[in-house]
């Protein structure tokens, strides 16, 4: 029999994971970590991802197709309508929920209950995670894994997605899960959203870094022009805001802080693609943007039916 043969003869399985669950529960960090890749931003700051994540770990024989979603929370804006329907969406998607619970942020019962409410969207497998047993106490790791047993009837998975404690014996117990299939996607392919996804996220995430107080939660990225054929790759993204007074807060007196984020968000891109880039960053106010379905469609958010 010829290595050929054997490869096509072999059974693969394959399925969509859903990560869900609060926000800053640590669902980034672990896509990132169990597809050896950043693709997710990460912040200390709550709510950092606002649009689904698609992420693929590909073995000889098994293909795992993670969704990073935005957290679960109560919705205030249109904005966060938006976010929560993303989750959903992935949940309705997904073989398998794969919920984390963080033990330094107990849920309180409202908290529980939007949890709850999604979750009722899966239909596949449950798999539950207690995250960041590295920052938590042993009280509140066997708190959050006592809750977990009581609720779904399931020994949890303890892990520190940071450090990378506990990733490998989870993505097995994934991968056992999967369904017999072909792969969706060719092996070597480790995301699904296109590079310039990427390039406006890496923007976004120094924003988050950089600014404090609202500022990061009322700016949008976009990429306006990706020229690869030159060298440096020239990039244009324009930085949305709400408000007039936020751009001048964004650009800084004398345009200090613009060029800080810029150098930054720069050398990020950089490592992502591998190349020498020339970013070039401008701030547009649009009105309201979160409370705004054409300004959301704008930015390639989905809106659920009801609120189209």
């Amino acid at each position: 029999m010829t290595q050929e043969t054997a490869t096509d003869s072999r059974e693969t399985r394959s399925g969509y994971i859903a990560l869900v669950g609060r926000p800053n529960a640590g669902k980034s960090t672990l896509l990132n970590a169990l597809v050896g890749e950043k693709l997710s931003i990460v912040s200390p700051r709550a709510q950092t991802t606002w649009q689904r994540v698609t992420g693929i770990r590909t073995t000889d024989d098994t293909q795992m197709v993670f969704l990073d979603t935005p957290g679960l929370l109560e919705v205030k804006d249109l904005h966060q309508r938006a976010m929560l329907e993303s989750a959903h969406e992935a949940l309705r998607d997904a073989e398998i929920a794969l919920l984390l619970l963080d033990p330094t942020r107990p849920l309180d019962e409202g908290r529980r209950a939007v949890v709850l409410e999604a979750l009722e969207e899966a239909s596949g497998h449950l798999v539950v995670v207690v995250n960041k047993v590295d920052a938590a106490s042993p009280e509140a790791v066997e708190a959050a894994a006592s809750w977990a047993r009581g609720q779904f009837g399931k020994e949890p998975h303890l892990l520190s997605a940071r450090e990378g404690r506990g990733v490998r014996e989870l993505a097995s117990a994934l991968e056992s899960l999967l369904p017999p299939g072909p792969f969706y996607y060719p092996a070597d392919e480790i995301a699904l959203q296109p590079v310039r996804f990427f390039v406006a996220e890496f923007v976004r995430e120094t924003v988050f870094e950089q600014y404090d107080d609202e500022i990061p939660y009322a700016v949008a990225a976009q990429v306006e022009e990706f020229r690869e054929g030159e060298d440096p790759v020239y990039i244009g993204v324009t930085l949305f805001v709400e408000r007039k007074s936020q751009k001048g807060i964004l650009i800084g007196k004398g345009g200090r802080a613009i060029r800080a984020l810029g150098t930054s968000a720069r050398a990020r891109i950089e490592t992502f693609l591998g190349r020498r880039v020339y970013l070039d960053l401008w701030v547009k106010p649009l009105s309201g943007w979160r409370r705004k379905r054409q300004a959301l469609a704008r930015l390639g958010y989905r809106l659920p039916e009801e609120d189209a």
